[in-house]
């Protein structure tokens, strides 16, 4: 009797997340179709991106006190 009640529950719970996964697909598959799809990117300033990134360099040095000289 105690073997069926463990079997009855097991299956109470894997058709619960059964139908939890079907709803969340069912949703996914909705969203999907509604949304347009994504805009390109549009071109980078690399001039920005180098200057930004020397910026975060010199910073990094500055935290490992390698540029001693200047203080």
């Amino acid at each position: 009797m105690d073997d069926t009640k463990k079997a009855a529950a097991i299956a109470a719970v894997m058709g619960y997340i059964r139908n939890e996964e079907d709803a969340c697909c069912v949703q996914l598959a909705s969203r999907a179709e509604t949304q347009p799809p994504a805009a390109l990117p549009g071109p980078q300033n690399w001039w920005g991106i180098s200057g930004r990134q020397s910026m975060m360099q010199l910073r990094s040095l500055m935290q490992l006190k390698s540029l001693t000289r200047f203080s």
